[in-house]
């Protein structure tokens, strides 16, 4: 059922028209993956190569995470959907939003086909403010509540290079948040080897 959906997302033309650079739906799943990463949309190198977060922004998470690539790359242990499954494009500071079209038309149906994840990594100001009710209206102030929605769902600045600023002026996403995700991470992804 989940490989048949991964096709369908895959083959998915939805909103081929108004993106730059063509579809290329990009999505890493299986049944048994424990982690679910839900970030913003592929950048160009993601979309080039086929490979989530295989950018700047990937090595920053995985450095978060600690995990190697070999780790994060297993769909049988971490599954990544972004809130945009495609390249949006380019705007005036950086990519365009993820489009909309694709949170509502997939995400519940792959949910549904991932009943082991313990933990979803909701990356950036798009995944929070669609799966977070109730929440601030700043992304720092969310973050600095994680432990509202913890372990569920924790949410998290995004990776990206652009962010070094922010991450200077809020050590204690490092010192406090940082620590708790590895350690939960690395016990669930111990569980899952124990299966």
């Amino acid at each position: 059922m989940l490989d048949e959906l991964l096709q369908q997302v895959r083959a998915c033309r939805l909103c081929e028209p108004e993106l730059p650079l063509g579809a290329n739906p990009i999505i890493q799943a299986s049944k048994s993956a424990s982690l679910l990463i839900i970030g913003q949309a592929p950048g160009t190198r993601v979309h080039e190569t086929s490979i989530p977060w295989n950018d700047p922004s990937g090595n920053r998470l995985r450095e978060w995470l600690d995990l190697d690539s070999e780790t994060f790359y297993d769909a049988s242990k971490v599954a990544i959907m972004p809130m945009g499954l495609c390249y949006p494009g380019k705007g005036n500071s950086g990519d365009l939003p993820p489009r909309k079209e694709c949170a509502p038309q997939w995400h519940k149906s792959i949910l549904d086909q991932l009943p082991n994840v313990g933990m979803t990594l909701l990356i950036g100001q798009y995944a929070q403010n669609y799966y977070l009710s109730n929440k601030p209206k700043t992304l720092t102030e969310t973050v600095q509540q994680w432990h509202r929605w913890a372990p569920r769902y924790l949410p998290l600045p995004h990776p990206s290079p652009r962010n070094t600023l922010w991450l200077r002026k809020n050590p204690w996403f490092e010192d406090e948040v940082v620590p708790f995700i590895r350690e939960y991470v690395h016990n669930h992804l111990k569980q899952h080897n124990r299966q």
